[in-house]
């Protein structure tokens, strides 16, 4: 089998190649030749922490596996990263083990990658404002990402925290664009695409504060309970997930389906858009992509990780 070890990661995994491999895998299960297993997560018991597995198999990448982690929030006394993962490939001719990859870093990247694939269908002609709602670690990948997909000509943004919006004011500033930190009914109002990326368990941005055509990419719920948007924002959208399933259960359009304002018919599929199956847009205002994050998703960008150590010869061999 081959170790890509985490270290080797950020020389590996470009912006691009994570894009490519997401939009592929939303393709994929768009026409049913991927899948994803039931997720499993639990609290351990110990240490806080929150352990679980995502996997999944698509049969037309061939990847095959899991990612198994989690969520140690006191990390920091062993000076490392909260989350914490690992992505297991298996052949899937063989049901061998093929692949361990260090999943930190693929999982910012894969979450950034799938918020920019929606962008780059769902975002109204001659968007111009980016708009940022979070500025946690996820943020600055995020705005990467959404750069490489579309010409945005300013960056404005909002933290619960506002001390740590020098975060999205050094990225947006790497990124030659200018960035202004605003109050929530300014950013609703004045963003063509806004980007939320928090942990918020209660509404953040309001019906009332998105105003024109937007789109947003809603990348923090995905866990029962957790909520950035209004249900009655998410009522009035054009709603796109990467998997119904999880979207109504534990993705932002929960709060809506449980309030009886949307039916889960009304949540459409992204892969379809990148398909050509659905219009996207159309003639939607607003237009919201429920980001849960799947499996899939981890196991396209694992598998591209290991094509690539392969052939740079960074990817170690073990026998087992």
């Amino acid at each position: 089998m081959y170790v890509v070890p985490e270290k080797e990661i950020a020389g590996l995994m470009t912006p691009d190649a994570a894009f490519e491999a997401i939009e592929a895998v939303f393709a994929s299960m768009a026409r049913r030749k991927a899948y994803n297993f039931p997720v499993v997560r639990e609290a351990i018991g110990y240490e806080d922490a929150l352990y679980g597995f995502k996997g999944g198999f698509d049969a037309a990448g061939l990847s095959l596996g899991l990612k198994a982690g989690g969520y140690w929030p006191n990390n920091q006394k062993h000076n490392l990263i909260n989350h914490q993962s690992t992505v297991f490939l298996f052949d899937p001719d063989t049901g061998r083990v093929s692949a361990a990859v260090g999943g930190n870093l693929l999982t910012a990247l894969r979450t950034a990658a799938a918020s920019a694939v929606s962008i780059k269908y769902l975002a109204p002609k001659g968007a111009k404002v980016l708009g940022m709602i979070g500025a946690g670690h996820q943020s600055a990948f995020q705005m990467r990402a959404a750069a490489r997909v579309h010409n945005f000509e300013k960056v404005i943004g909002w933290n619960p925290h506002p001390e740590m919006l020098t975060r999205l004011a050094d990225t947006a500033a790497e990124l030659g664009l200018p960035f202004e930190a605003v109050e929530l009914d300014r950013l609703g109002s004045e963003a063509d695409v806004i980007i939320s990326i928090t942990s918020a368990f209660s509404p953040l941005l309001m019906d009332s504060h998105v105003k024109g055509p937007t789109h947003i990419a809603a990348m923090g719920t995905d866990t029962k309970g957790k909520q950035e948007l209004d249900a009655a924002l998410v009522a009035r959208a054009r709603v796109f997930t990467d998997e119904v399933a999880q979207s109504i259960s534990i993705g932002e359009a929960q709060h809506a389906i449980a309030q009886g304002l949307i039916a889960e018919e009304a949540i459409n599929e992204l892969g379809a858009v990148v398909t050509g199956d659905h219009e996207g847009r159309g003639d939607a205002e607003v237009t919201i992509f429920d980001g849960t994050g799947v499996g899939l998703q981890d196991l396209a960008v694992a598998h591209k990780s290991v094509e690539i150590a392969k052939q740079k010869g960074v990817a170690l061999t073990v026998e087992i």
